[in-house]
This record gives C-alpha cells, structure tokens and sequence, in this order.
C-alpha cells in the first residue's frame, strides 16, 4: 500500500512541474502575442491597399509586355514559400499549414509534381524539417529567418522569388500561412504571390482610372517590387502573430487538462491514504483483540 502512495504521489508531483512549465509558456505566447499582434494590426491595412492598387494597376494594364511580374505562362514550375515556426507545442498551428500546402500540392499541380517541378522554400524550421524528411524538394536558405524577423530579412526572400519568376525559373509562387484572426483563431490560406493576380471585373463596375506621374513605367518598376516585398511581409507577420496565438492557446488547455488530472490523482490519493489507515486500524484491533483473548 505504501508503495501505492509513492508512486501516486511521484505522479502528483510530476503533474503539477508540468503545470508549471505550460503556465509559463503561456505568459511568455502571450506576452509576444501583444507585440506581434501590433505588428500585424498596423501593418495589414497598408499591405491590403498596396495589394489593390497594384492589382488594379495589373487589371487595367492586359498585354502590358512591360510588366514581368504580371506575365501569365503555363504552369510548368511551382514554387510554394511556406511559412511556419520554429518551435513546437503550438497546437495543429504547423500540422495545419503543412496538411494545406499538401492538399493544394495535390489538387492543383498534381502533375508538375509527378514532374518533380515543386520548390518549397521554407520560412521556418517545422516545416523545412517535415519537407526534407519526405523527400520534397525543400529550401533551407530561409528556414531561419525568424531568428532574427525583419522587413529587410524578408525582403531578400521576396526578391529571390521575383528574381526566379523574372528568369523562367518558377512560373506560379504561392504563399502558404495562417492570416490572424485571435488568439484562438487562425485561417491558413494559399495567396498568390506571382504573377501579380488581376482583379475580376464585374458587370457594370467603374473601372479604375489612374493618371501616372512620373511615367507609368518608371512608377512600376520602382511599385511593383517595394510593394511585393510589403506583402510576403505581412504574410511572415500574420504568421507570426498566429504562433503565439496558437501556442498561448495550447498551453491554456494544457494547464486546463494538468488540473483534471491533479483532482483525478488527488481523489486516488486520498482513497488510497484511507484505506491504508483503515488497514492499520483493523490490524490494532485485531492484535488488541487476541491479547485480550
């Protein structure tokens, strides 16, 4: 019975380190959570109407041969730019990415796959080291850019991206990330990257008019790049903000679930202390009651 006890009470104390640590995590996803949050708050208007302008631009320019990055082809090579974390304990945050950009993998370049036509350049180790153990033709040049997250470290992705969409190297570029929505709440989705996606026009919608100053080519050159740098950056943000957002919530239930299983322990304890008392009561007894026998 003794031998029972101590090992409930090892489990008990187990539990509660455990405890300990997942509170701890928690309060540090959160406070992160704050600055991230900002971050991408202040941060998506601005992208968001870059994009549509850029997009508008793109729409009201068909058969502009000056516009590279806007040039459609046939889809021959791929490349996703997958955003994840770096660390884990961060709920189905990474699974989920990865499980989308497979999906879509297999839904819409089946065969540049079966070609062995599919780049995936990763943003963050999870996902490079899933990638490189399953034999896709996987990244590392950026794998670690959040080691030390800046526009100007995020930026370089995006220009190797332009700059093998500009050379034929890629075809289509696709981002894969979680957009933020809570704490609790994170929507992964796939954006189009290159070439630069044009905006469906709806019967009887005014089209836009834009009058350039200086040239409209100069003024695209000098856009097209800063505001494609400012989207694959937003991008990194939202995920960002995700991770934490995704951690702090998994270390929320995590210390939830290590309460459940103290009560559960405790109650077993507290059993298992009073039948040892009951036993040793009625071992007195019984040695009074044969000495008085």
């Amino acid at each position: 019975m003794s031998g029972q006890l101590k090992e409930v009470r090892n489990r008990i104390k187990s539990v509660q380190s455990m405890q300990q640590i997942t509170k701890a995590m928690k309060m540090v996803s959160a406070a992160k959570l704050r600055r991230a949050q900002d971050a991408i708050i202040q941060m998506r208007p601005y992208a968001q109407k870059l994009q549509e302008m850029l997009s508008n631009i793109v729409s009201n320019s068909a058969g502009d041969t000056s516009m590279k990055l806007a040039a459609e082809r046939p889809i021959e090579k791929v490349l996703f730019i997958v955003i994840t974390s770096d660390r884990g304990l961060a709920g189905a945050f990474n699974a989920n990415t990865i499980k989308l950009t497979k999906t879509t993998i297999a839904k819409k370049y089946a065969q540049q796959e079966k070609a062995g036509n599919i780049t995936i350049w990763n943003i963050g180790k999870k996902g490079y080291e899933h990638f490189h153990k399953n034999k896709y033709k996987a990244d590392a040049t950026y794998k670690d850019l959040f080691l030390n997250l800046s526009f100007e470290n995020v930026q370089q992705a995006a220009k190797a991206a332009m700059k093998g969409f500009e050379e034929k190297k890629f075809d289509v570029v696709e981002i894969v990330y979680s957009q933020f929505k809570n704490a609790a709440t994170q929507q992964f989705v796939v954006e189009r990257f290159l070439p630069i996606p044009k905006i469906e026009k709806k019967e009887g919608a005014t089209q836009a008019d834009f009058i350039y100053d200086p040239s409209k080519q100069s003024l695209i050159e000098e856009l097209m790049p800063k505001i494609l740098n400012t989207q694959l950056y937003k991008s990194v943000l939202d995920s960002n903000a995700s991770e934490h957002g995704a951690r702090m919530t998994a270390m929320d239930k995590a210390s939830e679930n290590a309460n459940e299983i103290l009560r559960t322990l405790i109650i077993s304890y507290n059993r298992a202390r009073q039948a040892a008392i009951t036993t040793e009561l009625t071992e007195i007894v019984s040695g009074a009651a044969a000495l008085e026998g």
